[in-house]
């Protein structure tokens, strides 16, 4: 087959914002993979905290300029790139003033989570789905890194299903032990409906508390890697139990070949 094309949708990458296990994976898998012969494209959003002149973002003028609805609200999708020269690669930034313009990124300076977290992640993994769309690319396995990122699988599958773009893609999940506390808008549900999301499925989310959240993402993909040490052992049984493939936790010392290694396992070209 041709080279192997992976879509990293990372919800933070390293430089970018501080150093975390979610960021490190982010910042180095990419380049790894890429060094063995497989295309990449990474995405991730344009936090406020971002330091945009330090790390030269610049806006893509030929991608940016649509409108996503989210809720019922139009938000205009602005896509930004960046580049990481010593890793030879370029980052994607989905942007927009009101959702992403905070110098924060989940919470507010009083440690409150964002009452609208729920939908700025509606727009982000909308606003990756619209970008690939523009740029003609099909990934045959797309990597979720991040609670953030999670959404997508479901949109993908039920929103974008008859894109031929997306139809025959594999989907990874990366899990990690930092999601987030309490429970997302209680409205969330009826956010989904909007969308076209079919009740039966929107209802999956009723409970929006990261535990289940997470659950009813693994229920959607193929393959599910356990990103840290401490992940919830409720997420790791709940893959297990649907039979997805599971990546056990890897050390820094040897992720990156069995990263590459488990990409090629759910693509059916190694079967160990």
């Amino acid at each position: 087959m041709e080279s192997p094309k992976i879509l990293f949708v990372n919800q933070e990458i390293v430089p970018y914002l501080k150093e975390t296990a979610l960021g490190n994976v982010a910042r180095h898998i990419p380049p790894a993979v890429q060094d063995k012969g497989k295309e990449i494209r990474s995405f991730m959003p344009r936090f406020g905290n971002i330091n945009e002149r330090r790390h030269q973002l610049h806006e893509v003028i030929r991608l940016s300029g649509m409108n996503i609805v989210v809720n019922d609200v139009d938000h205009p999708l602005i896509i930004k790139v960046a580049s990481i020269p010593a890793a030879r690669m370029q980052i994607y930034f989905i942007d927009n003033d009101d959702l992403f313009g905070r110098k924060s990124m989940f919470v507010d300076k009083n440690g409150k989570a964002f009452t609208d977290n729920d939908e700025r992640s509606i727009f982000f993994v909308r606003g990756v789905i619209e970008t690939l769309k523009k740029l003609s690319w099909t990934p045959d396995i797309i990597h979720c890194n991040g609670w953030f990122t999670s959404l997508l699988p479901l949109y993908l599958k039920r929103v974008y299903k008859d894109n031929p773009l997306y139809a025959n893609a594999k989907l990874v999940l990366s899990l990690y032990s930092d999601g987030y506390k309490g429970k997302l808008n209680k409205d969330f549900v009826k956010k989904l409906k909007f969308d076209g999301i079919l009740a039966k499925d929107a209802e999956k989310y009723s409970d929006t508390s990261y535990i289940n959240f997470m659950k009813a993402a693994i229920d959607l993909v193929d393959g599910v890697i356990v990103g840290d040490e401490k992940v919830s052992a409720e997420l790791i049984d709940h893959a297990k139990k649907g039979r997805k493939k599971v990546l056990a936790y890897q050390g820094e010392e040897n992720y990156e070949e069995a990263y590459n290694s488990f990409y090629d396992r759910v693509l059916g070209l190694n079967k160990k």
